[in-house]
């Protein structure tokens, strides 16, 4: 007799001994669901009945898999269909439930490789930066509702935003912007590029920009950069 029967008929005689499956539980360390087990087993077989019995299934998944599913699943490999296309196509077609796990051993069992599909990747895309903070800074102005006009400023090397919300783009609006640019961004600004709205090219924000040392390039013509 092992170490686990012996410990199991010592369960199953101390609970004949006091009839509390309480106490019996709390002394031993055991569950109620684990001692009423060994104790059914025991009354039914004795003391091969405190034998730990077989897990393993009474049915095995494999048998409900006919010759006929083999050739089907062959069929639709042809048409160059992987593991759960197949597994989709037997339960629509065929009314046939099999597990991919099921389907992939079909497939090494008949010969049938993996199919090796080719994943498309994106082009790994370069972000434009500027190696110097400061080097270049993208003002734009757009209208974001009914006389109300965002303007913001870009840093093209670290991504330094500054923002400001005015009632309309003109050229006082966008000296007072450019002012708030100077301030908040912690670095010397060098150029300045934007598009060709006539707010940046008046003259009283072109003579700012000459106080200050700061090169102007707008965009080119019809260009988006």
């Amino acid at each position: 007799m092992n170490d686990d029967i012996r410990k199991r008929l010592r369960w199953v005689q101390l609970y004949e001994e006091l009839g509390n499956a309480a106490v019996v539980c709390l002394r031993c360390g055991i569950s109620r669901p684990t001692l009423r087990k060994w104790w059914t087993r025991y009354q039914e077989l004795g003391g091969a009945g405190l034998q730990e019995q077989s897990r393993r299934p009474k049915s095995s998944p494999s048998k409900k898999v006919l010759p006929a599913h083999e050739k089907l699943i062959a069929d639709l490999r042809k048409r160059k269909l992987g593991h759960r296309r197949i597994q989709n196509e037997l339960r629509r077609l065929h009314e046939n439930s099999l597990s991919t796990a099921t389907i992939h051993k079909i497939l090494g069992r008949i010969g049938k490789p993996i199919l090796n599909h080719k994943r498309a990747y994106r082009k790994q895309i370069t972000r434009y930066s500027r190696p110097i903070s400061g080097d270049r800074v993208q003002i734009d102005v757009c209208k974001i509702a009914l006389d109300i006009y965002q303007y913001t400023a870009i840093d093209d090397c670290t991504r330094y935003k500054v923002l400001r919300l005015y009632r309309r783009r003109t050229a006082d609006n966008t000296m007072e912007f450019f002012d708030a640019v100077i301030e908040e961004m912690p670095f010397p600004i060098q150029r300045i590029q934007t598009d060709r709205g006539r707010e940046f090219f008046a003259t009283k924000f072109q003579e700012r920009l000459l106080e200050w040392g700061i090169k102007f390039r707008p965009i080119k013509p019809a260009s988006l950069t």
